[in-house]
């Protein structure tokens, strides 16, 4: 258990709270020695735009951690709201192989979706030790979206669908 001011912090409690906020979610891929590999994740941030950077977070018991602390590219593929299969499949601890998701190569060698919204083809710039996470910025060689779909969304345990009233 962890201390916010000397309070005991309650981890589920504090995960519950962190889970009322929205977020996209992305599959982040790489390459190693050939294979190609893939991540399900849901910490996508834009940093910067000049330069252009973004960033996402990786669980330091990932045992995807190995392979993208040694590579130094990445992509980030932000998922559809039909690809809650993909997303669920990726997400798994020992499952990260893209056999069967249709991909093509990128610019920086990285495999990326066929059919995201959105991917973004990055070196890697930086990684921060964050407690129990390592934070991963890249600057952005290459991009490109959709122009239309709509996202698949996390909130509170569950994916969602989204909706505008107008």
């Amino acid at each position: 258990m962890s201390t916010i001011e000397g309070t005991a912090l309650d981890q589920r409690k504090f995960r519950d709270a962190l889970g009322c906020f929205a977020t996209g979610v992305a599959v982040v891929t790489t390459c190693t020695d050939g294979e190609p590999i893939g991540i399900t994740i849901n910490s996508f941030s834009s940093v910067s735009l000049d330069p252009p950077l973004v960033l996402w977070c990786l669980d330091k018991n990932s045992d995807t951690l190995d392979v993208f602390q040694k590579s130094e590219t990445f992509t980030v593929n932000v998922l559809r709201d039909e690809h809650m299969e993909v997303s669920n499949r990726l997400a798994k601890p020992g499952d990260h192989s893209l056999e069967g998701i249709e991909m093509i190569g990128g610019v920086n060698g990285c495999p990326r979706l066929v059919q995201a919204l959105a991917h973004f083809e990055c070196e890697v710039d930086a990684r921060h030790d964050a407690g129990d996470h390592i934070i991963f910025v890249g600057r952005v060689l290459h991009f490109d979206r959709a122009v239309e779909g709509e996202p698949l969304v996390y909130h509170r345990g569950s994916y969602r669908a989204l909706s505008i009233d107008s």
